[in-house]
């Protein structure tokens, strides 16, 4: 039997645990000696889930939490809590941590490593703003996030909320302010909201959201966090007006938490995220791996690297890694960028491209929207759906779908999530044979008529470059 190994994770979340439990699954102890290091106070929990716990549709923190530290240790994972990597040394093969919880800096400590993994997640945006740090002002990344807004809800008479940006934090947090009962205000600086949609669904959203008692200001560029006499927050000033908050969230998207990477000289990608082969191994390196949301992905449909962070992701990196590492072999071939999000009663979805992202490319395409409805027309709660569809001109390839909906629109976009993987095109999408009931779709689902519909602009199109 050869020398133990020793593999040390940075970041004890998602993708960090799901490789190191994935490798101890696979190599005993005395084979591979395994390290975690996390800075926070929480692991193993699913940061998607916080708006809901906030918003009171989960009842408990630790409804969200899927291991705890005990239970890692338990399967023989050395996981250290309030441990801070603030080095990686690749050359002598070993990190530097300090104990966040020592306030003279004395247990600053080299460990060393056969296999390192980095896990470090992403940060919330937080812009250089007057009056950005005030107390109040709450970025929603981790159950730590979490805690800390609901503590402010607890402690202060909360009546008016802010939200900045509409992306899908913002409008899940919206929403959760909604169920406690707070007048919500989401300011968002683009023209419609959800960015993640095309102008023309975005509008959708913001139709609904607005109908739903939720103050929704597009084209709207925070300035200034205003504070009161206290120091705290108090309001949100934009070109537009002011808005009252006694309390502020950010959700502004993130961005890779790659310091600690850049500063040990390995690759980045244009979003500041690491790259790394189809093994999850970072490029140029033989003994360093990533996953999760510090890294940028290969999108199948568009051929490039996309900075998509996702919880779903996050955890299917882990479980390559942690094969890899182990001795076995795994790959994670790239993503479509299928994401779904709710706010009130409203299911927003897409996957694959968007027109600009279509475009920025090079990708010629024709786009088509439907109305449908999620049930037959005839039957009880039958809802309207939108369903925008994108083809690629000439080939019909399916490039993009978005949905705007009630009840039963937000999932479907998982049947052109597997289209999208497999590169079917519009014209074999119209012959997938779906399941059909009156309660669960029409006799044509949203999705293959939205695809009828593509076809036949894509044929139209032929006809007439071809002079028909």
């Amino acid at each position: 039997m050869g020398a133990k190994q020793r593999m040390v994770v940075i970041g004890g979340d998602a993708a960090g645990m799901s490789a190191a439990s994935r490798a101890r699954r696979m190599r005993a102890p005395d084979e591979l000696e395994i390290t975690a290091f996390e800075r926070g106070r929480f692991t193993s929990y699913s940061a998607c889930g916080i708006p809901y716990w906030v918003g009171g549709e989960v009842d408990e923190r630790d409804q969200l939490i899927a291991r705890t530290p005990e239970e890692h240790r338990r399967r023989g994972i050395d996981l250290r809590m309030r441990t801070e990597v603030t080095e990686i040394d690749l050359d002598r093969q070993c990190v530097r941590t300090r104990d966040l919880d020592d306030e003279d800096g004395a247990q600053e400590r080299w460990h060393g490593f056969d296999h390192l993994v980095i896990a470090t997640g992403a940060r919330p945006l937080r812009p250089p703003l007057p009056g950005i740090d005030a107390p109040g002002v709450h970025g929603v990344q981790s159950l730590d996030d979490g805690q800390e807004l609901l503590d402010r809800l607890e402690e202060r008479r909360v009546r008016h909320a802010v939200v900045v940006g509409a992306g899908y934090i913002g409008v899940e947090m919206a929403e959760a302010f909604c169920h406690r009962g707070i007048h919500v205000t989401v300011l968002e600086r683009a023209e419609q909201p959800m960015n993640t949609l095309d102008p023309d669904m975005g509008a959708l959203v913001h139709e609904a959201m607005n109908g739903n008692g939720i103050e929704t200001v597009t084209g709207a560029e925070v300035t200034e966090v205003l504070t009161g006499t206290d120091g705290a927050v108090r309001g949100v000033a934009t070109a537009k007006g002011e808005y009252p908050a006694d309390v502020v969230v950010l959700g502004l998207g993130v961005r890779p938490e790659t310091g600690l990477a850049r500063d040990a000289g390995l690759p980045l990608g244009e979003s500041g995220g690491l790259l790394t082969d189809l093994a999850m191994r970072v490029r140029g390196q033989e003994n360093v791996w990533a996953g999760g949301d510090c890294v940028e992905v290969l999108d199948l449909v568009s051929g490039r690297e996309r900075y998509i962070p996702l919880g779903t992701h996050a955890n299917k990196h882990g479980q390559v890694i942690g094969r890899n590492v182990g001795g076995g072999f795994a790959t994670f071939p790239g993503v479509v960028g299928t994401a779904v999000s709710r706010v009130c009663d409203l299911e927003i979805a897409r996957t694959g491209l968007l027109e600009a992202q279509a475009r920025e490319v090079g990708l010629q395409y024709v786009a088509v929207t439907i109305r449908s409805t999620s049930r037959a027309g005839y039957y009880p709660r039958a809802a309207p759906m939108h369903v925008k569809m994108l083809a690629e001109r000439r080939t019909g390839r399916l490039l993009g779908v978005q949905i705007v909906g009630r009840e039963g629109a937000g999932k479907r976009v998982d049947i052109a999530a597997v289209a999208l993987t497999a590169g079917m095109t519009v014209e074999q999408i119209t012959a997938l044979d779906l399941g059909y009931a009156p309660p669960f779709s029409p006799v044509w689902d949203p999705v293959l008529v939205a695809a009828r519909k593509a076809a036949g602009a894509v044929a139209e199109d032929a006809r007439e470059a071809d002079g028909g």
